[in-house]
């Protein structure tokens, strides 16, 4: 296995630098103009300033503005943040132990750094707060969803609890809150199939043979409200959003399904009432069996009359 290369720059607000390997082979002459058409979205003169700032580095050391285009070589940088939303929740540690790290995350903290979203997460978050700057996540949750997530501390141990979710063995419960329909047989299993183009923010069912299937099972209501158990079989991009909604009971407080709603990212009123609730495993590193439960609750169905109008919306 090749060895990857070290970095030559520390983290920052615990993110790992960039990197670049460049082509082997093509036209340029100097690393500024490589630069200027390998990153378009970057103004030609912030890259120019970068380099002048001694902010773009090679294996040995920071280059300048007149550096030269090496064939095959590597160079690091640190990206320029974006302006970002602060997020007015915290993210609460449930277990800690040489390999694990479970937390339970809020509504509209997203896990991992993506797009508009990079210090206000939970990953950055995390390696900066508890000082694991090598912390990753064995697996992910939509920003806009509450609970448990899981990250691995020990680099070496990393593959084997990604690839136990890749292989479907952590038994996943999540509860929602939703419109309760009494003509709606349950318990049942939904099976359809689901994609996700790149680019669009919604996903949909398409005909096909079946590659996600959910359990939903009602668990109780009142006021109007169900309160649902929602077990996947299967790992497809908002899943249980696309199933419950193809019910006729989307989850409240859902702004994609079934229509797509722009909602501000400083707004932080009506979260999506969906929780994961509960991970259970067969640790792949201990052989302990680990289950481990969300302390949250989704506020709907404490305060009922709260979400009476997108209720009756649904």
């Amino acid at each position: 296995m090749r060895r990857k290369r070290q970095a030559p720059i520390p983290p920052r607000h615990g993110l790992d630098p960039a990197r670049l390997r460049l082509p082997d082979e093509g036209p340029w002459t100097t690393l500024l103009e490589h630069l200027v058409e390998r990153l378009p979205r970057v103004a030609p003169g912030r890259i120019e300033e970068m380099l002048r700032e001694e902010r773009i580095f090679g294996e040995n050391g920071p280059l300048g503005v007149d550096a030269a285009y090496v064939p095959g070589s590597f160079i690091w940088f640190h990206r320029d943040l974006p302006d970002e939303v602060p997020v007015p929740f915290d993210v609460t540690v449930l277990h800690r132990s040489e390999h694990l790290l479970v937390v339970d995350k809020p509504h509209f903290l997203a896990t991992i750094p993506r797009g508009r979203h990079v210090l206000e997460t939970a990953l950055v978050r995390l390696r900066r707060s508890l000082d694991l700057p090598t912390l990753s996540p064995a697996h992910r949750l939509d920003r806009v969803t509450a609970g448990l997530v899981m990250f691995v501390i020990t680099p070496s141990a990393r593959g084997a609890y990604q690839t136990m979710f890749r292989d479907r063995l952590v038994y996943k419960e999540y509860e929602a809150i939703a419109a309760y329909d009494p003509a709606l047989e349950l318990p049942r299993t939904v099976r359809s199939r689901i994609v996700k183009e790149r680019g669009v923010l919604a996903a949909q069912e398409v005909p096909g043979p079946p590659n996600a299937e959910s359990t939903v099972e009602l668990l109780e209501h009142r006021d109007g409200l169900g309160r649902y158990r929602l077990v996947p079989a299967t790992g497809r991009t908002h899943q249980l959003r696309v199933h419950l909604s193809s019910l006729g009971i989307p989850i409240l407080g859902d702004d994609f399904y079934p229509v797509l709603r722009e909602k501000p990212l400083d707004d932080f009123t009506k979260p999506l009432q969906l929780l994961a609730k509960v991970l259970e495993f067969d640790d792949p590193v201990t052989g302990e069996h680990r289950r481990f439960t969300s302390h949250r609750q989704l506020a709907a169905w404490d305060s009922p009359h709260e979400w009476a109008v997108s209720a009756s919306s649904t």
